[in-house]
């Protein structure tokens, strides 16, 4: 899934969409870790938190756009780089999903969820957003059974 989107904040929500209670909350803990990040389009830098750090990999809290991105599935890392790309561009929101393959571990896999706003300066803005990581890995070698 990679999907980005010219910002519209006048474009209603499914109605009810945003009732979220404490209830919801304590079931998206229960089957993903959150963590949100931002991004610095004046310097190219994003900003990690710890969660996000070690299930990516990485050791730094500033990172690069490839650094962050080349643990990424193979075929997935040009389609997340051309959103990223976009969304530093026009203000926008975008979200995109992946899998983590570290040295020798099973895939973790990913959804990210964000926005770019202040663009209208050049060299500048910000990109914000949250990753969310299931609470489970999947197997290498695992195969997907479609039925049906």
């Amino acid at each position: 899934m990679f999907k980005i989107a010219k910002n519209a904040l006048t474009s209603p929500f499914v109605p009810g969409s945003l009732d979220f209670n404490d209830a919801d909350n304590e079931l998206l803990l229960q089957y993903c870790v959150t963590e949100r990040w931002t991004g610095d389009l004046s310097n190219g830098l994003f900003t990690l938190g710890e969660k996000a750090l070690r299930l990516h990999g990485l050791t730094q809290k500033n990172c690069g756009l490839l650094n962050l991105i080349r643990c990424y599935e193979p075929l997935d890392r040009s389609r997340v780089l051309e959103l990223f790309e976009q969304a530093a561009t026009t203000s926008s929101s975008f979200c995109f999903s992946t899998s983590i393959q570290l040295a020798g571990g099973p895939r973790q896999p990913v959804f990210c969820v964000g926005e770019s706003t202040g663009l209208e300066q050049k060299y500048a803005g910000t990109i914000i957003g949250v990753f969310i990581f299931p609470r489970f890995q999947t197997d290498l070698s695992a195969r997907v059974v479609n039925r049906q």
